[in-house]
């Protein structure tokens, strides 16, 4: 009880200091899979604007200055590019007229409400506005049915949508989603893909919900949120190796600050689901089937903070550390600022046994130093010995990196071209403790191919007209043996690769057309080979081709 005192005493000593600093506007964060994320990237690849998405979300106020930015050098956008800046100034519409700041602009807002369709041209099921409160609320609406060779499935679902703004300060936002799928292939498509990963209902073929909300707070060098939703650390275009979208979001909470323009800082602190039972703590119900006992997980946390530098503009170094802890909520991972492993050696009593599971991740971003070009990378360290790295004999050295490039506009315009190289040492993410396992409801969360595994990746787009973008890709992975827990801590490890391997090689197209706001049409067409090392060494080999089509609102 003394404990849990203290942290409420901790939070609430944070939000007083918070309720006393200078605000500027309300915060509510984009979800990470928006189209709007791509459009500023390649302008910023291009140097026109800087657009800093190296955690994602970032707030739809970010975006709205960016936008506002390349208002006053549309002279530097191509024809396209400008009509899809008017599209997403439409979007952006209330976070733009915050930012004017101007008494008329203001007194617009005041008492303004509507069905159908905004004051600013874009469709919503509701809206409203005054000086206090703005709300915007839309329905999500999708079905897609797909072919795997001659097999169907069907996917529906729908839900609600909503975000607005309390007084000066205050940003929120509510996005519900429930989904049946049947058909064949249903389980298969989230397994070994960068599809999110699911949980259906017991008893249900595969029925899920899905459900992000959050509540934030700003000031002027600042920003705090509660919540439960989705991050992405790095530009990894197939995949992020130290968060991604492959695991199910989760609770969080999350302190951004950014005293100068040069200098970030992002700490996040999550809830995990751990899918571990807690025998000592789960009991019996009153019914005679033990189907019907009551089961208790085992508790199971997550945190992290990163530095973002800027030294000169279009290039951002990043460092960053984090841990995964269970069974008691510990004070020391909730201090921002604290260096988790050392922490981690504190509580722990240097026990191994005892000890959580710390991480060190680094990332560099260099835009339009060659010219239309992002060339990015991440590297993410579980576990290294350093005074042993040139020593093959004593080798233990668990890490991943992905290095990457993408040009864009050149040779022609809105045309862009992205390769990319991830390569993943064995026993990455895991754990021999199965809490400490870097995880979420049974999905990794960094990248989607695990451990022991390599994949190179390309792809070219180009967009047609406003709204409509055609992919086409490639990617060819090598995954090789699973291992054991006993092999995770030999000394020098396995070899990368070892064991029998699986190859896999993937061609898509994927074709995309957002017809009005978030009313999207979607056709994808997806061949794949898969050639898997028998004990003779030889390869036996098998090939199928998928194709879907989708109507939605609402991503």
């Amino acid at each position: 009880m003394l404990k849990q005192k203290k942290l409420i005493f901790y939070f609430v000593v944070l939000f007083l200091i918070l309720l006393s600093s200078a605000s500027t506007a309300q915060i509510v964060y984009e979800p990470v899979n928006r189209d709007i994320y791509n459009f500023l990237l390649r302008i910023s690849q291009r140097g026109v604007i800087e657009f800093n998405s190296q955690i994602k979300p970032v707030s739809r106020m970010y975006i709205a200055q960016k936008l506002n930015a390349l208002s006053q050098k549309s002279i530097n956008l191509t024809s396209l590019e400008r009509k899809e800046l008017e599209f997403y100034k439409e979007e952006f519409g209330i976070e733009l007229s915050i930012l004017k700041k101007k008494p008329e602009s203001e007194a617009a807002l005041n008492s303004d409400y509507s069905f159908g369709k905004d004051k600013y041209g874009r469709f919503r099921l509701f809206s409203f506005s005054n000086d206090l409160f703005k709300i915007n609320l839309d329905p999500i609406l999708g079905y897609e049915v797909g072919k795997t060779n001659s097999k169907y499935r069907n996917h529906i679902w729908n839900g609600v949508s909503l975000f607005g703004y309390l007084s000066d300060n205050i940003g929120f936002s509510f996005d519900f989603r429930d989904n049946s799928e049947s058909g064949a292939g249903i389980d298969s498509a989230k397994i070994f893909t960068p599809v999110t990963g699911v949980n259906p209902k017991l008893g249900k073929a595969y029925e899920y919900n899905e459900m992000n909300v959050s509540l934030s707070y700003n000031w002027s060098w600042g920003e705090i949120s509660v919540g439960k939703g989705f991050f992405r650390w790095g530009y990894g275009k197939d995949g992020n190796i130290v968060l991604s979208t492959k695991a199910p979001s989760f609770p969080y909470f999350r302190l951004d600050i950014y005293p100068v323009n040069w200098f970030r800082f992002n700490y996040i602190h999550g809830w995990l689901n751990s899918k571990v039972i807690d025998s000592s703590l789960s009991y019996k119900s009153l019914r005679s089937s033990p189907d019907f006992d009551r089961s208790i997980y085992r508790i199971k946390y997550f945190a992290s903070h990163t530095i973002i530098l800027t030294p000169l503009k279009g290039l951002d170094f990043s460092l960053g550390e984090s841990i995964i802890y269970s069974d008691r909520l510990e004070y020391a991972y909730l201090i921002p600022i604290m260096f988790f492993r050392l922490a981690d050696h504190y509580l722990s009593n240097m026990n191994n046994n005892t000890g959580d599971n710390a991480q060190f991740f680094f990332g560099i971003s260099s835009k339009n130093h060659i010219k239309n070009t992002h060339l990015y990378g991440s590297l993410f360290i579980d576990e290294i010995r350093t005074s042993e790295i040139f020593n093959s004999a004593q080798q233990k050295n668990q890490f991943g990196f992905t290095i990457g490039g993408s040009i864009t506009d050149l040779p022609i315009n809105n045309f862009t071209a992205n390769i990319e190289f991830t390569k993943i040492y064995p026993f990455v993410y895991r754990h021999f403790i199965p809490t400490q396992t870097y995880e979420n409801q049974g999905y990794l969360m960094g990248h989607w191919i695990g451990d022991n595994a390599d994949l190179i990746y390309a792809s070219l787009n180009y967009r047609f007209i406003r709204g409509l973008n055609l992919k086409l890709w490639y990617e060819y992975i090598r995954k090789g043996a699973e291992g054991t827990a006993e092999q995770m801590y030999t000394v020098p490890q396995p070899p990368f690769l070892f064991g029998l391997r699986t190859n896999y090689t993937h061609i898509g197209l994927d074709v995309k057309y957002e017809i009005i706001h978030d009313l999207f049409a979607r056709t994808k067409f997806q061949y794949t080979k898969i050639e898997k090392e028998q004990e003779n060494l030889s390869f036996n080999t098998e090939s199928f081709s998928e194709f879907s089509f989708a109507v939605y609102y609402g991503l």
